[in-house]
């Protein structure tokens, strides 16, 4: 009876103590987190370590101070919230000093068929940050609106990449989106900052011959591969209008960029749910959206994409920086990217 009370006590006081370091290990990760915010969000620009430093002594001194495991776990939680509602409190902006290439924001007006496009934007290059950016308006006919493309840059990872999606007007006008952070003046790409409140969301509308070829020509060790969808002309035109309402949406109510959360796969399928209709196959949840390399398999999968190869073939045939190098700045580029190109024969006349 006794070995069985000691053995229920020792079982007791175990959970106790699992439940306490899982409890600290939780406020540590709070804590981490809430130094991280006040280093990138809540900082002074030139002494960025200060908060972080002074928010650190002060939990440390409160936490010595107290007594109780309880206690020092309250002023580590209520450090947390402090600064997590400062935090939240922070809010985007569009007037801020944008890089060259961010400067402006798209935005569209639609009156029954046509569509304007303000601010669609064509950057000529030279080199990778030496160019000279056009904003121009451009007109379209949403009942020319034929299909979507989808070009998939890799830039190292087999399973990270960034998608583009492009609208096919006509026999050879395209209207690429590119749904990207905004940088500021100094600021570039960085997973760690994009998970805090450092850029905010941008939906590029642009010519192929800009948001493509930066990518083919002039960034090194980005891979880009073009696939044609089996989307109907009518769902296109669904999906563009979603384009277009939210690019207005963030020219009057910026929203914050995050990795995870609020990225350019994310707010692709978002729109795609938007239509009422999502790709065959997949889920606005699905594992892949988070680990979006993976993305092009699975589509096409689902039977999303033309081309009726197995999905290592079609990869393969979707390889465009060959052809692309070749090209340079030529107003044919969209088309001289796509002749040969698997799936595309299927396309309409």
């Amino acid at each position: 009876m006794r070995n069985s009370a000691d053995h229920s006590s020792l079982l007791k006081r175990s959970l106790r103590i699992l439940g306490i370091v899982l409890a600290w290990l939780l406020l540590g990760g709070m804590t981490a987190w809430a130094v991280a915010a006040l280093y990138f969000d809540l900082s002074f620009k030139r002494l960025p370590m200060l908060t972080p430093i002074v928010y650190l002594v002060v939990i440390v001194a409160a936490t010595c101070w107290v007594r109780t495991h309880a206690r020092k776990m309250l002023v580590c939680f209520a450090g947390f919230l402090i600064v997590l509602g400062c935090w939240l409190s922070l809010k985007p902006s569009n007037d801020r000093p944008w890089r060259l290439d961010n400067a402006q924001t798209p935005w569209a007006e639609v009156e029954g068929d046509r569509v304007t496009i303000h601010n669609f934007r064509h950057c000529y290059y030279r080199r990778v940050d030496d160019f000279t950016c056009e904003w121009l308006t451009k007109t379209v006919l949403l009942s020319q609106l034929r299909g979507v493309d989808l070009f998939v840059d890799y830039w190292g990872s087999p399973w990270m990449a960034h998608p583009i999606v492009s609208f096919q007007f006509g026999d050879d006008d395209y209207v690429a989106a590119s749904i990207e952070a905004r940088y500021q003046v100094g600021q570039s790409y960085s997973a760690i900052r994009s998970m805090f409140r450092q850029f905010t969301i941008i939906y590029v509308l642009a010519s192929e011959r800009d948001l493509v070829r930066l990518r083919t020509n002039y960034r090194s060790g980005e891979d880009v591969y073009l696939f044609h969808s089996v989307a109907t002309p009518e769902w296109s035109r669904l999906l563009f209008l979603q384009y277009l309402q939210r690019a207005n949406l963030l020219r009057d109510e910026p929203r914050w960029f995050n990795v995870v959360t609020n990225n350019c796969t994310t707010n692709i399928f978002a729109q795609m749910e938007a239509t009422g209709h999502l790709p065959a196959g997949s889920s606005r949840y699905s594992w892949w959206i988070l680990v979006n390399g993976r993305a092009p398999e699975m589509l096409h999968r689902g039977g999303n994409f033309a081309g009726n190869l197995p999905f290592d073939e079609l990869k393969k045939r979707a390889y465009i920086n060959p052809v692309a190098v070749t090209i340079e700045d030529a107003p044919e580029f969209s088309r001289k990217i796509r002749v040969n190109r698997a799936g595309f024969e299927s396309r309409a006349p």
